[in-house]
């Protein structure tokens, strides 16, 4: 078998990472994003490659190299590196080491050199060489046993590649090169030849020398005439961009054969830069890297050994619990065993139903010796995602609460900052990489459900699965004061665990038969436009196919094409039908009509068709609870917060749900609530007045911006108010106010200007919460509720722009996503306490939608509004909209 060597263009790697992956500092502050990206390849690199590869890594050097001899302008347009790089440079040499990987580097030569040198060298002794490198000045050398490999795509780059990127096989590159020249490193090349000009001109006369010689036969006088000109400027091209593959090297390829680093060292560097997810693939890959306790999992198979592990729970005080099941979905998903766990590395599993054995204790058995302990208010829970194992556990008739939640706790604390799984969140906190659930119940059609998987491989799986709870909860609890954020995690997310579990279960009736007759409905027009739409093209196509749209609009049809997709396909997407429309072309407003029906009758009505429990008869969406960083809630499975409402069709969706027998739906929706809290937090005195007098704020905003009395304000007046009031919350800009009210630009910004001078505490407010921002990384609710904001720093403009409309809208999103939450909290407690015969079915932004006692609806309305109203205090007051139906758009 052909032995392999791996050279990595370290310097190469450098500079991209930086920039293509996120910023990352490590707890003292030092940046290390891109020396994580590094670590990460170089780990990556080991786990793929054969034992017997070798491996080693390329550096420049500060010091010019001999192409500064032959053209002294050579790189002078590079910059310096940016501040946040420089600490990284050292630190990445660091890493090789540390890894047990030659460095090399040349006074004289790049990076590039020495990879050519060993490339060829190799090469010559019978090597198959990969070159870990994306940059196109390597692309040279690739031939049949030289190819390149993509570091952070982590795709091959062979003669494919290169002809597709430079028009001709890799031994011409350096003339089409010198040609095309490359101002990134100031190679001068031939002045109006870019590359496909000269791979044309290469592929012609076979080599830059030939093209140069008979440079007066070329019939272009232009191009003639530069390429006599500046033939120097070419030859002298070729030297700098041509590698030098005998540069004088003094280690040898027997001295790169992969050996293991010394995993003590290896881990010690790791820890040092704060990459504990890269320390537990450290763990995987070379064995145990650091003392770890003894782990005593343990399957309970007796009574007298259930007793002992709840005496154990108590004595410790804190239990942590988790349920195995035999689906993801709660109500549908039969229990098949708990796992608890009192202290790391020491956890029991509860086996109840399991194919596999006879010998397991009964469920009444375990749910009379639990329910004491999970009633017991000294000792703390812990749960991740309790929110369904509540669900699970409520429908086995055990109930516990309060729970503290570990998912919720980093959600909490590090929103914004990665996923909050239980896998990520070991490998992020405690080094260690857990089970992944398809390693013990398999994949594909030899897939088991849990209840068929053998009790050994199922104590190992659930036991570790509470135990990394526990610990999780070791290490987040304590930061929540640290890091003030405890009255987020205790009065809001905490005790919306039970209301979400309740939701959820409750569900919301749907009339299966509504949806039917809207599915024939739908279907119906679609047919009558499918004929209107082939009509207007002339022709019949797939209108499904973008492509073959594409080619009727644009090439049939002659329509000026807005933009392309990057491999030279037309975007038929619903902006640039939209503007296609807006210029009176039929066809584009058919298709526009034809798939706004599609996507109603695939994604709702049959959609929501099969979604309906068949022992419920109504749909039980899941809730997000750590989706936003702002703290918003989202649904999915299916998701009932985007059913579009602005257009009849998709009203008509919502008259699909409906109430039980008896019943009513209640919305209650909290009014212009992101502008009252815009008032109350920037103290804008004269918006927060016009909400105190119940005024009509957008004629009210109107009439102040626009200088008009009652009787000249106009229809027209307060649209454009309404845009300004909601586009300001967004930190909108002049370009997207004029597209959104489709005015001239210079027009949009004098409104915006005109807006900012009336309510001047608005701007004050943006600076405010952008120099926060910038400050400490992230903004507040008016709760506390952090919103990380990483670009706020970046050095390009969009990035940073992006992240500084987000340190506007965010602290205003987060608050009132918060006071929905504590609406939400709020009102299921008086539904617990007072038992009123009413159900919280929805969340959906500023709405909540109850299902009410058609009978009590009058006497709970004006319960639940006050509750809702009166849930916070602001300068402005808070209002609910209220609305009763017999379906969901009755009620809205």
């Amino acid at each position: 078998m052909t032995k392999k060597l791996y050279l990595v263009d370290g310097s190469g790697f450098i500079f991209r990472a930086f920039f293509a992956l996120p910023p990352l500092t490590r707890p003292d502050g030092v940046p290390v994003g891109a020396v994580y990206g590094f670590c990460n390849m170089l780990l990556r690199l080991r786990d793929d490659i054969a034992a017997d590869s070798s491996l080693a890594v390329m550096f420049d050097t500060k010091h010019a190299t001999f192409r500064h001899d032959i053209y002294p302008e050579y790189k002078a347009n590079r910059v310096e590196p940016p501040e946040d790089l420089v600490p990284q440079f050292g630190l990445i040499r660091q890493a090789c080491a540390a890894f047990n990987v030659p460095s090399i580097e040349l006074d004289g030569f790049e990076a590039d050199d020495l990879i050519a040198t060993y490339a060829r060298e190799a090469h010559s002794m019978g090597y198959e060489v990969i070159i870990v490198s994306s940059d196109k000045d390597l692309m040279q050398l690739i031939n049949d046993a030289i190819s390149m490999l993509d570091p952070i795509k982590y795709n091959k780059i062979s003669y494919a590649e290169v002809e597709k990127k430079f028009g001709v096989r890799p031994e011409k590159v350096v003339d089409v090169q010198a040609l095309a020249g490359d101002s990134t490193d100031n190679v001068p090349g031939i002045p109006g030849i870019g590359i496909k000009t000269a791979a044309e001109l290469i592929n012609t006369f076979g080599s830059l020398e030939d093209l140069l010689a008979n440079a007066h036969t070329i019939k272009q006088p232009k191009r003639r005439q530069r390429l006599q000109e500046h033939a120097e400027d070419a030859r002298v091209s070729k030297q700098l961009v041509q590698l030098d593959e005998k540069a004088p090297i003094n280690q040898h390829i027997p001295d790169f054969v992969l050996t293991d680093p010394d995993p003590l060292e290896l881990n010690e560097f790791l820890r040092q830069q704060g990459f504990n997810s890269l320390v537990a693939r450290l763990e995987k890959m070379f064995g145990t890297t650091e003392n770890k306790s003894e782990k005593q999992y343990q399957t309970i198979l007796t009574e007298q050994a259930l007793k002992e592990a709840i005496t154990a729970c108590k004595q410790s005080m804190i239990m942590s619990i988790d349920c195995e099941t035999n689906s993801l979905d709660a109500q549908q998903a039969k229990l098949v065993g708990i796992c608890l766990a009192a202290a790391p590395g020491q956890a029991w599993y509860l086996p109840l139903a399991h194919q596999v054995s006879e010998q397991q204790l009964p469920l009444d058995l375990v749910r009379q010796a639990l329910q004491p302990i999970l009633d017991d208010p000294t000792v703390l829970k812990i749960g991740h995602n309790f929110k369904y194992d509540w669900q699970i556990l409520a429908h086995n008739d055990i109930h516990v609460s309060p729970v503290n939640d570990t998912m919720l706790l980093s959600y909490c604390l590090d929103a914004g900052k990665g996923g909050h799984g239980m896998d990520e969140l070991s490998e992020k906190h405690l080094a260690h990489i857990s089970i992944k659930y398809k390693d013990v119940v398999g994949s594909g059609k030899k897939q088991l459900t849990f209840d068929q998987v053998e009790l050994d491989k199922a104590t190992e799986y659930a036991a570790e699965d509470a135990d990394i709870t526990l610990q999780l909860h070791q290490k987040l609890f304590p930061r929540l004061a640290q890091e003030r954020v405890v009255s987020v995690y205790e009065h809001i997310e905490r005790p919306l665990i039970g209301v979400i579990a309740r939701m959820e279960s409750n569900g919301i009736k749907v009339c299966k038969d509504k949806l039917n007759q809207l599915g024939q409905e739908f279907t119906t027009r679609m047919v009558v436009l499918e004929q209107q739409i082939y009509q207007a093209a002339g022709r019949e196509f797939n209108i499904s196919s973008p492509k073959q749209l594409g080619e009727i609009l644009f090439n049939e049809m002659g329509l000026e094409p807005y933009k392309k997709t990057k491999t030279g396909a037309y975007v038929t997407d619903a902006d640039t039908l939209t503007k296609l429309a807006a210029q009176g072309h039929d066809l584009p407003k058919l298709v526009i009509d034809w798939r706004g029906l599609a996507k109603l009758n695939s994604t709702y009505v049959e959609g929501l068709t099969n979604a309906i429990n068949p022992d419920t008869g109504r749909i039980h969406t899941s809730f997000v609870m750590t989706g936003a960083a702002t703290g918003r809630l989202s649904s999915t499975d299916p998701n009932l917060q985007n059913i579009p409402i602005r257009n009849e069709d998709g009203r008509k969706i919502r008259e699909a749900f409906v109430p039980e027998e008896g019943y009513s739906l209640m919305s209650l929706d909290y009014s212009q609530v992101e502008l009252r809290l815009l008032a109350h937090v920037g103290k804008i005195d004269k918006l927060a007045e016009a909400f105190r007098q119940g005024l009509d704020i957008h004629a009210a905003t109107a009439m102040e911006i626009f200088d008009l009395t009652p009787e000249t304000l106009t229809p027209e007046h307060r649209r454009r108010a309404k845009a300004i009031n909601f586009g300001i919350i967004y930190g909108i800009s002049a370009h997207g106010l004029s597209e959104q009210l489709d005015i001239p630009r210079s027009e949009a910004g004098a409104y915006i200007k005109l807006y900012l001078e009336r309510y001047p505490g608005i701007l004050d407010y943006m600076e405010q919460y952008k120099e926060f921002a910038r400050e400490n990384g992230f903004v507040q609710s008016l709760f506390g509720r952090k919103c990380h904001v990483p670009g706020i720093k970046d050095k390009n403009f969009a990035i940073r722009g992006f992240a500084e409309r987000q340190a506007i809208n965010a602290p205003l999103q987060g608050t009132t996503a918060d006071i929905a939450k504590k609406a939400m909290v709020r009102v299921d407690k008086m539904i617990q306490d007072e038992q009123l015969d009413a159900r919280l079915l929805l969340q959906v932004h500023d709405e909540l939608l109850f299902e009410v006692r058609t009978d009590k609806q009058q006497q709970l309305a004006k319960k639940f509004k006050s509750a809702m109203e009166n849930v916070v205090r602001l300068d402005v007051p808070l209002v609910v909209d209220v609305g009763v139906g017999y379906n969901w758009n009755e009620a809205h």
